[in-house]
């Protein structure tokens, strides 16, 4: 039994997709589920924003501890747009993408002093803050304030592909694809239409070996009656990733601190916390030699060697360590070995140290 009555305004392809959602929703922290939304209980627009922002580029497995940490930490907007960005970058770190976390501070910030802490529920509104495009604001202002605009993320892309057998590549087909969401959304619940796309994607039409017998819509979609539906959404071919190299120095007191620095404002990581490391970047090369190390007169050794692959490129970094109590330069200091958890360390950096202190992390 559905949790809310059929929209009249709903596209047949749409009245089965709600009815499936309400009894088949995801059972997520920041949503308000059908059964939920039958009793009168709305969104909130900031768990709403938060978890868009947090679920770009990563999986609902790894959000949902974050997600926990920073409405415990910060229950609201005002109290993120008070918060000291070092503290939300330590409470992120881990989560990559880290300008996602410097636009959150930025745009809690810009709604609390231009917006009274209230959210803008329209999608021009919401697309002018800092950090929120296209899709983020669509999402917000579909979800949290019922705004009929069509949202389309990667699982909707594959959706909409294969109902309609598009064989134009993506990311050439993002017109059509928004353009068909457009026309099939329920205008009477777009924010329920809109999470029943994605959890369609995410649970049935799934990449690989997708669950069409369980599908809703199984008995519309072209890919499904051409028998290949996997072949479905086309995809461009993709441009073979540069390989960069480097090098890291984790440099360690006698009573097991490790020597950390910020990395400056601008740039791939920029404000994260780090060990000395060479002046890599996305279109250069870094030293990855002992003779690049800081404080020469100690004894490197290597260690071994890391890898991590960023959005447009991966990195190979030699892992060099050694002993000693020095004084630090400026924007370095020494960290406590149970205090590393709480840095704000990044991934690569959290691998590199790892590499020279094998169980640190």
């Amino acid at each position: 039994m559905s949790a809310l009555p059929d929209s009249d305004l709903a596209s047949p392809a749409a009245r089965k997709l709600l009815a499936w959602y309400d009894n088949h929703a995801r059972d997520l922290p920041w949503r308000v589920g059908p059964a939920e939304r039958a009793r009168g209980e709305r969104p909130d627009p900031y768990r709403v924003w938060l978890s868009e922002i947090m679920l770009q580029q990563t999986t609902v497995a790894a959000v949902r501890a974050y997600f926990h940490t920073f409405t415990t930490r910060w229950p609201s907007v005002a109290a993120l747009a008070a918060a000291p960005e070092d503290d939300i970058l330590k409470a992120w770190a881990g989560l990559g993408y880290y300008s996602r976390a410097r636009n959150l501070k930025k745009c809690a910030e810009a709604i609390v002093a231009d917006h009274g802490g209230t959210f803008p529920q329209t999608v021009e509104g919401l697309r002018a803050l800092p950090g929120i495009g296209e899709y983020t604001s669509s999402a917000i202002a579909a979800i949290a304030f019922d705004v009929p605009a069509p949202v389309v993320d990667g699982n909707v892309e594959r959706v909409v592909t294969r109902l309609h057998a598009i064989e134009t590549a993506l990311p050439r087909a993002k017109p059509e694809v928004r353009t068909i969401v457009g026309e099939m959304l329920d205008a009477g619940r777009p924010g329920d239409f809109a999470q029943a796309m994605m959890d369609l994607g995410a649970t049935i039409c799934t990449p690989k070996r997708p669950a069409c017998l369980h599908c809703p819509l199984r008995g519309d979609c072209r890919a499904l009656a051409t028998g290949d539906p996997e072949r479905f959404p086309v995809k461009a071919p993709r441009k073979d990733k540069p390989r960069r190299v480097g090098a890291a120095f984790v440099l360690t007191r006698p009573d097991g601190a490790v020597l950390l620095e910020k990395r400056g404002g601008t740039g791939l990581l920029a404000g994260m916390t780090q060990v000395p490391t060479t002046g890599w970047t996305a279109r250069a090369d870094g030293e990855t030699g002992r003779e690049a190390a800081p404080f020469q007169s100690l004894d490197w050794v290597r260690c071994g060697a890391v890898a991590h692959v960023f959005t447009h490129f991966s990195l190979d970094l030699t892992v060099w360590r050694a002993t000693g109590d020095l004084a630090p330069r400026a924007g370095q200091w020494w960290s406590p070995a149970e205090e590393l958890g709480g840095e704000a360390l990044p991934t690569v950096m959290k691998k590199a140290i790892g590499c020279a202190l094998p169980g640190t992390f």
